[in-house]
């Protein structure tokens, strides 16, 4: 790569996450489906039924080898809490991983944070994965070509290539990389690729015992995926971005950061 174009690039580390006039179309569901290829997977969440049991997390470390005890990991759920005065305090320990068993709130160095039942006006769990982009900042970050995205939507990362430079982890808005704690070279969410390639569903859609997670083909119109975006209201994590994530949810809060 010419260091021109690598600057080119880099300049999504730089300014956060830049990305090209066409990404920031607005999105339309139906033209999903009319676009090629075949298939494109998409990621359904449907935060009313997340319990927060964190069973999704460990199935997740336990297929794609992320050590337990590392506090990384590829799928994470967040714990939300609203009060009557209008704060929102959320936490996620270990990810989730042993669930919720506390209603103190882990506020990191500030401590626990305990919060009267009769102050809670909402409270609620959101399950976070790599959004698999449609037109992600990762990619185009990554200078040596590492990290890149299949044909039918999934992003990768090519460990033999990684050159752990982080460009990508900081160049994601929505946090979902990081460094594994044995290979040494970036890591994330991919929708299990391994998996879904051959007939399988997901490590965490199969742990979880509340059907909150789901994984289809976007563009066939009887998936239940597909049949979910297009006939519900959903939401995706900030849209503002114009990366056009395609992890979809169900009753998405607006105070979901």
């Amino acid at each position: 790569m010419k260091r021109r174009d690598f600057l080119k690039s880099a300049a999504v580390f730089v300014s956060g996450a830049s990305v090209s006039i066409s990404a920031l179309e607005i999105f339309e569901p139906g033209e999903i489906l009319a676009a090629a290829p075949e298939l494109r997977w998409a990621f359904l969440v449907d935060t009313y039924k997340c319990v927060g049991c964190g069973f999704c997390v460990k199935g997740c470390k336990i297929e794609n080898d992320i050590p337990l005890e590392a506090n990384v990991t590829r799928t994470w759920v967040e714990r939300y809490v609203l009060t009557k005065d209008g704060d929102v305090v959320a936490d996620s320990p270990k990810g989730a991983l042993n669930g919720f068993t506390s209603n103190l709130i882990d506020q990191n160095a500030s401590g626990m944070k305990k919060i009267a039942d009769t102050d809670i006006a909402q409270a609620f769990f959101v399950p976070k994965l790599c959004n698999h982009c449609e037109t992600p900042a990762c990619v185009q970050v990554c200078p040596v070509g590492a990290t890149y995205q299949t044909a039918d939507g999934v992003v990768l990362v090519d460990r033999t290539w990684c050159i752990g430079c982080g460009y990508c982890i900081m160049g994601c808005p929505y946090g979902v990389r990081f460094f594994h704690p044995v290979e040494k070279v970036v890591d994330k969410c991919t929708f299990c690729y391994h998996r879904i390639s051959n007939g399988q569903t997901t490590a965490c859609v199969q742990a979880c015992p509340f059907g909150a997670r789901q994984i289809g083909n976007l563009r066939d119109p009887g998936d239940p995926v597909a049949k979910a975006v297009l006939t519900q209201r959903v939401g995706v994590l900030r849209d503002e971005y114009g990366t056009k994530p395609h992890v979809f949810y169900i009753g998405l809060n607006m105070e979901v950061r």
